[in-house]
């Protein structure tokens, strides 16, 4: 039977529906809203973006936590979980364009996704501990869970670790589309005004 945190891990994907839903149906956009929700999500989606380059198209799995190698070249030299931050700054983008409960709802699903990812990042940092040993040792000690480093972390690995641009746009298909797609329901809202 699943954990808690393998539970977590494998609907990950699905996790953000309920929020997105109450940000839409609340939604009151104003101009300034929109147009900082939507910089915040660009941001978000730009670490991601690069993550993904980083590390494949593993990232999107669901099944169990697994990882052929360690990376930490890119966006992980920086930071161990740049997806999950990118993430965390989508939901949140969402939030403040959406202008929905504001600032409650943007304050909860903070909340949620910061617990939830905490969760399930526990969950996959005791297997890269099983598999990588005292490497992965080395570079936990070294690079923050979610709050950037200033300076990257350096070590000879990151030379054979290079960012795959056209695997990248593959797997963020359904990232783009998403996004387009909440906000073209958000111009809807927006331009219908309040329900």
């Amino acid at each position: 039977m699943k954990s808690f945190r393998e539970r977590l891990f494998s609907f990950r994907s699905y996790t953000p529906l309920p929020f997105l839903l109450v940000m839409i149906a609340f939604a009151g956009p104003t101009p300034a809203a929109f147009a900082s929700g939507v910089v915040v999500m660009a941001l978000g989606e730009l670490l991601r973006f690069v993550g993904v380059a980083y590390a494949g198209p593993l990232t999107r799995v669901t099944g169990e936590v697994g990882a052929p190698e360690l990376i930490v070249a890119g966006p992980f030299a920086f930071v161990r979980n740049p997806l999950y931050v990118g993430n965390m700054f989508l939901y949140i983008g969402v939030g403040i364009a959406a202008n929905a409960l504001a600032p409650w709802l943007v304050l909860g699903a903070a909340v949620y996704f910061f617990f939830q990812y905490t969760m399930i990042v526990s969950l996959e940092e005791e297997f890269l501990d099983k598999k990588f040993g005292e490497v992965y040792r080395v570079y936990r000690s070294k690079v923050p869970r979610f709050l950037p480093r200033l300076v990257p972390f350096r070590t000879p690995t990151q030379e054979t670790q290079r960012p795959d641009w056209k695997a990248a746009v593959k797997s963020e298909k359904r990232t783009f589309q998403a996004i387009v797609l909440i906000l073209a329901l958000l111009a809807v809202r927006w331009w219908i005004g309040p329900l």
